[in-house]
């Protein structure tokens, strides 16, 4: 029975050495100089990093990459109006810039679009009489002008039929910073149709078939103290 015993663990250890040498030529052995797992999230995927950074830079100047806390930021001496002077005569950089530093809130290119949608609200309200809707977006002296041309209108029973036909263009022409007083002056280039009727309904003024060119410079003032966002429009003229 003791050599039935032996033979069994001889046979035994045979077939477990058979099975480590199977496995180890399946499987290999490991030197050190294996390729890592390979990561679906990995931002190198196996690039070097060199390759990696020229990488991050071509990406990032593509645009494909949002600068996060950490990374370097344009230099301050780029200024904080760098790439967003679309529609402002040269004269008005250094006004705008002086805002800027004062407001950091204040953008160019977004001021432009808030004056653009005031201009169209304000010759509209005129010609319709909507003092209501004139009295916030005026300063006094120029409220008190156009309420005193639209009470002139009402007087002589005077009707305005007006139509803004399109603005061709506004742009920043003046900027300045007086204290804490921000002064824009924008030029507005728009065509317009306009007509006067008295109380019969004949013409008294204009041709309603005609359409003008119409240039209006107008200052916008606004305290940057005021935590009011909006602007009031503190002088009008007309432009060449």
């Amino acid at each position: 029975m003791g050599n039935g015993f032996d033979l069994l663990n001889i046979i035994l250890l045979i077939a477990a050495v058979l099975v480590f040498w199977r496995l180890r030529s399946v499987l290999g052995q490991r030197t050190g100089h294996e390729r890592p797992p390979y990561d679906p999230y990995s931002a190198s995927n196996g690039r070097g990093p060199q390759e990696e950074a020229d990488a991050a830079g071509k990406a990032e100047s593509d645009g494909k990459v949002i600068p996060m806390p950490g990374r370097a930021m344009p230099s301050a001496q780029e200024g904080p109006l760098s790439g967003r002077l679309q529609h402002v005569e040269p004269g008005a950089q250094q006004g705008l810039t002086e805002i800027a530093l004062t407001d950091r809130m204040f953008d160019p290119e977004g001021f432009l679009e808030g004056a653009r949608a005031a201009y169209e609200m304000i010759v509209t309200a005129y010609a319709e009489g909507d003092r209501e809707t004139l009295r916030p977006l005026l300063s006094d002296p120029v409220y008190a002008s156009f309420e005193g041309a639209i009470s002139a209108r009402e007087e002589k029973n005077l009707k305005m039929e007006f139509a803004l036909i399109g603005l061709k263009s506004a742009d920043i022409k003046t900027a300045k910073l007086a204290d804490t007083k921000a002064r824009i002056g924008v030029k507005f280039v728009s065509e317009q149709s306009t007509v006067t009727k008295n109380e019969d309904g004949i013409v008294v003024e204009g041709d309603p078939v005609t359409v003008h060119t119409v240039t209006d410079i107008w200052t916008f003032e606004r305290d940057t103290r005021s935590r009011d966002p909006n602007w009031q429009v503190v002088a009008t003229e007309a432009g060449a």
